[in-house]
């Protein structure tokens, strides 16, 4: 069983896509017919978050932690009690690829680290997007680290403690520790997973906060000519520069 975890606060607007491109990605023939298994950590919702959920065949798993950390941990930890060998996580504001479990379960590693593309660039200017793109070249080997698109094996998972119970950087955290045990990483740059751009993120300090920051920089170069502007990942990366 493959397991799927999609933290959601108040999601009600983009969660349906979010797993209705899930429940695509599980009925990939590369699959075989593995069940699948998705969870939507439901972290203090208040609107319909959990019927959306339901609606989609999800088990809604209500959580009270108060943070994004405490939220993917409670849905793994519920996923590899109800039996998977392979954990997945993405974001109720991301869409994945058909080939999102497939490609993660021939990554060759204990744990996967995908890359994310912008879904709707919306009000961004051209050299805020320029800029994003030159700092997330897709390759193998990148080490740019993205809650939106991680897998591992649940034997991985629980042997590193899992996501630690933090308001962000949860998922640099959770590869650290994998490190730290001697987890084999897989950095690809496929699949993919598209994220929204938007300005209302849920986590504070998350990719929302990124985008804006990574906004003024590249303002502030246009505005006083300070030089190319070189940002860095959205989240600190687990290892290297």
């Amino acid at each position: 069983m493959i397991g799927v975890v999609v933290p959601a606060h108040n999601e009600e607007a983009l969660l349906g896509r979010c797993l209705a491109s899930v429940r695509a990605a599980a009925a990939d023939p590369q699959l075989a017919g593995e069940t699948v298994h998705v969870v939507v950590a439901l972290d203090r919702c208040s609107d319909r978050s959990a019927e959306i959920a339901a609606a989609h065949g999800a088990t809604g798993l209500v959580v009270c932690g108060g943070n994004v950390g405490s939220a993917r941990d409670a849905g793994m930890r519920a996923a590899i009690a109800a039996g998977a060998r392979w954990l997945a996580s993405t974001d109720a504001d991301s869409v994945v690829s058909l080939d999102w479990l497939s490609g993660q379960l021939v990554c060759g590693g204990d744990a996967f680290c995908g890359m994310v593309a912008v879904d709707d660039w919306l009000d961004y200017a051209r050299d805020v997007r320029d800029a994003y793109d030159r700092s997330h070249l897709r390759r193998d080997g990148h080490l740019h680290v993205h809650g939106a698109n991680l897998g591992l094996t649940a034997e991985a998972y629980l042997r590193c403690g899992g996501f630690p119970p933090i308001v962000a950087h949860e998922d640099v955290a959770l590869v650290d520790a994998l490190v730290a045990c001697g987890a084999r990483i897989a950095r690809c740059a496929a699949p993919i997973v598209r994220t929204s751009a938007r300005r209302s993120s849920r986590a504070r300090q998350g990719f929302g906060d990124y985008l804006r920051a990574l906004e003024a920089r590249v303002q502030s170069v246009a505005a006083f000519g300070s030089g190319e502007p070189h940002p860095a990942d959205p989240v600190p990366v687990a290892q290297g520069p």
